[in-house]
């Protein structure tokens, strides 16, 4: 008994440093906001030089790679038919918890991001090259990659799940820079809330999401050990 419960308080110690990490990145985010708010037309100064940079290297194929993101992170692909699928998936690998899990955490991140977005009223750059919405503090694509990314990465804890998934919110967030839809520092943003909200959602769903994924399955073969409650 008092084995079960050191584990369950190492459990639960070993979840306090993610939400605290998360928690400050999405502060750092808040505050990014607030400098910007009081100046809203003027990028920073590693704004203008990388957006200087990408307008004099631009090229068919990176353009056509960065439409490819801007279709498949934004829209009703990006922000409906994609999200419901993994939903969908992840039901039908018996993740209801997992499920339930990136319902919430994508619903919060678009929600905060369109609250900053209203709230800050970053003007988007005069070199863009596709349509979007008013307000470009944070990128939208880019936090909802990463929030995809941290979500699916902590359900399916393997390392090609985690490479394959920096190199898409990577890419994502280049994209958006490329296509002058965003300032540098708004992908930064994008990335560290999307995955921020992330961590913090798992946080009171990390013993159930842990427990559901060493459940039988009929695809395992050995029945996992079971883990201790928190």
């Amino acid at each position: 008994m008092e084995e079960h419960t050191d584990v369950a308080q190492a459990a639960r110690i070993a979840r306090r440093w993610p939400v605290v990490s998360a928690s400050v990145a999405v502060g750092l985010v808040v505050l990014l906001g607030v400098i910007i708010a009081f100046r809203p037309t003027e990028p920073f100064a590693i704004d203008a030089e990388w957006m200087g940079e990408i307008v004099e290297h631009r090229s068919p194929f990176w353009l056509g790679l960065s439409l490819f993101f801007n279709y498949a992170g934004g829209g009703i692909i990006g922000s409906i038919v994609i999200p419901v699928l993994i939903f969908l998936t992840l039901l039908a690998f018996r993740r209801p918890w997992g499920a339930t899990y990136f319902a919430i955490a994508s619903i919060l991140s678009v929600l905060c991001v369109q609250i900053l977005k209203v709230t800050v009223g970053r003007a988007r750059p005069t070199d863009i090259l596709v349509q979007s919405d008013t307000g470009s503090f944070p990128s939208g694509h880019t936090a909802n990659a990463a929030t995809m990314v941290v979500v699916l990465g902590i359900i399916f804890p393997r390392v090609w799940v985690w490479a394959a998934g920096a190199a898409w919110a990577l890419l994502m967030a280049f994209s958006r820079t490329y296509l002058g839809a965003h300032w540098l520092s708004d992908t930064i943003a994008g990335l560290l809330i999307g995955s921020g909200i992330a961590v913090i959602v798992w946080a009171p769903l990390a013993y159930r999401i842990a427990r559901e994924r060493l459940a039988p399955h009929p695809f395992f073969l050995v029945k996992p050990k079971p883990i201790p409650e928190p």
